[in-house]
């Protein structure tokens, strides 16, 4: 069962404005990578169904951010149908993204009062997408569907939609920039921000560091667009 309600979910990805996107099949990497997010402002991280027993990676890192009283909101992405969207579900995931929009994981994410941000490519898909009942629609693949100018289409007629990209989302200032300044409602960042380097070397204190500067980043260039 969720820990968190679906409006605390998406008032936290609306707010920091940036979610930290990553797998690996090691639980106690895994383990460190959350905590290093959670360090460096990430209020928000979404662990990808990517490997085989990835859910039990994913049972045992959220089992130690409850045990421990870990200040971060753990998700699932890369979920493409019901029965895996119910697995993760049932090990307490508070949100749940995929590639694809997929009607029956819709209706089982509103069922259950969870947050669903299902892929889409097109301004028909985002529409189906909110007629399902979704709020903040994943715009994927970010770069390949067309971009920051895609978004800023997009909201032209659809001022209502709320978009966050996947894809294409890189850890520098001026990518976030461009992004935000298209109207996104908040980014997801993979391994431009989780590098593999950083993992390999297990410098943790880093990964924080790239967390935190990402999540200041953010505020700054909303901050600036504000003013």
């Amino acid at each position: 069962m969720a820990q968190y309600d679906r409006m605390a979910v998406l008032n936290a990805i609306f707010s920091t404005g940036i979610v930290p996107v990553f797998y690996h099949k090691d639980p106690e990497t895994t383990i460190k990578i959350v905590e290093s997010c959670a360090r460096g402002g990430a209020r928000c991280v979404e662990f990808t169904n990517r490997g085989d027993m990835a859910h039990q990676v994913f049972f045992e890192a959220i089992s130690h951010v409850i045990d421990k009283k870990i200040d971060v909101i753990m998700g699932v992405g890369s979920i493409c149908d019901a029965p895996t969207a119910a697995l993760y579900i049932a090990n307490g995931a508070n949100f749940v993204v995929g590639p694809l929009l997929n009607t029956d994981v819709a209706y089982l994410c509103n069922r259950r009062k969870i947050p669903y941000s299902p892929g889409c490519g097109s301004v028909s898909e985002i529409g189906q997408a909110e007629e399902l009942g979704v709020e903040i629609v994943k715009v994927f693949p970010g770069t390949e569907v067309g971009g920051p100018a895609f978004v800023k289409s997009v909201l032209g007629p659809c001022p209502w939609t709320r978009i966050m990209p996947t894809g294409g989302v890189d850890a520098t200032k001026e990518s976030l920039s461009s992004w935000i300044q298209s109207g996104v409602a908040a980014v997801g960042a993979g391994s431009k921000l989780i590098t593999k380097e950083l993992i390999d070397t297990r410098d943790w204190d880093g990964l924080t560091k790239k967390i935190s500067q990402s999540v200041r980043w953010v505020q700054e260039i909303r901050e600036e667009m504000n003013n």
